[in-house]
């Protein structure tokens, strides 16, 4: 498969484009008079369903597509874990997030983000990622990955997973510094023509962009609320059956493949 074509454009410049939080009061989780919701030991991912076009209307809100590992970091009075995708604990693989995450202030919170190694021009490269790491099936410890966060689920006592995506946002903006430099970095909303983002993040050699609707709460699967569409299409197919070659003795002529549609 090829790579997207890269170019001599510079990165996405978000400095003047991303979406301006409303000044939010954060619980006291002194105050004992208020109720608390039981912080979950783990949440199942939201995942993105993948897409050929942007979908479009103020309804939705784009970020870059990170290309890396997805990790819950769970933050807590004592402690952080930072959990996979699949549910292991990789807190011992990514001490300079876990550490990172310790500073935020925050007494109790859960933070849904991609872990990334860069390129010299700002990109993710997952194959820099894996060398970190070891490898496949690798053992070793991450120092130079950094999170981009871009949800929240839990914060202070509250569950936030029945929350709409511009409530959560604005919270995790709050929290998150915003200097873009540190081990933790805000994923920022980009508020440009979609299309144009997506030629763009094609142009420079990103993976692509995700589309993720405002009003939804988080809600774990692919549920159609978060789309990803990718620079380099592609789609994965089940062998069903094959057909013998005319011309060579034992060799394969063509496969019958199977493949999903919509949710089916």
């Amino acid at each position: 498969m090829r790579s997207p074509r890269r170019s001599s454009l510079p990165l996405l410049d978000v400095s003047h484009s991303t979406l301006q939080s409303r000044p939010i009061r954060k619980r006291d989780p002194e105050q004992p008079n208020l109720p608390f919701d039981p912080m979950p030991q783990r949440v199942e991912p939201c995942l993105a369903l993948l897409k050929t076009t942007v979908p479009l209307g103020p309804d939705w809100l784009y970020e870059v597509k990170w290309d890396g590992y997805r990790l819950a970091i769970h933050i807590e009075q004592e402690s952080v874990s930072i959990v996979t995708r699949g549910g292991h604990d990789w807190t011992l693989r990514f001490p300079s997030i876990a550490a990172a995450a310790k500073r935020l202030g925050v007494t109790t919170a859960i933070l849904d983000g991609e872990a990334v190694v860069l390129d010299a021009e700002g990109r993710s490269d997952f194959g820099a990622l894996q060398r970190s790491l070891g490898g496949r099936g690798g053992k070793r410890i991450s120092s130079e990955s950094v999170l981009y966060a871009f949800d929240l689920l839990y914060l202070d006592g509250h569950d936030l997973t029945r929350t709409e995506l511009s409530v959560r946002r604005q919270l995790l903006e709050d929290l998150v510094p915003q200097s873009g430099n540190g081990t933790i970095r805000l994923s920022k909303a980009i508020e440009l023509p979609a299309d144009d983002l997506l030629a763009h993040a094609c142009q420079v050699g990103l993976e692509g962009i995700i589309a993720k609707h405002r009003n939804r709460p988080y809600r774990s699967g692919r549920t159609g609320d978060w789309l990803k569409i990718k620079c380099v299409q592609s789609e994965s197919f089940m062998i069903v059956g094959y057909e013998q070659s005319g011309s060579a003795r034992g060799g394969i002529g063509s496969l019958l493949l199977a493949g999903k549609k919509g949710f089916q």
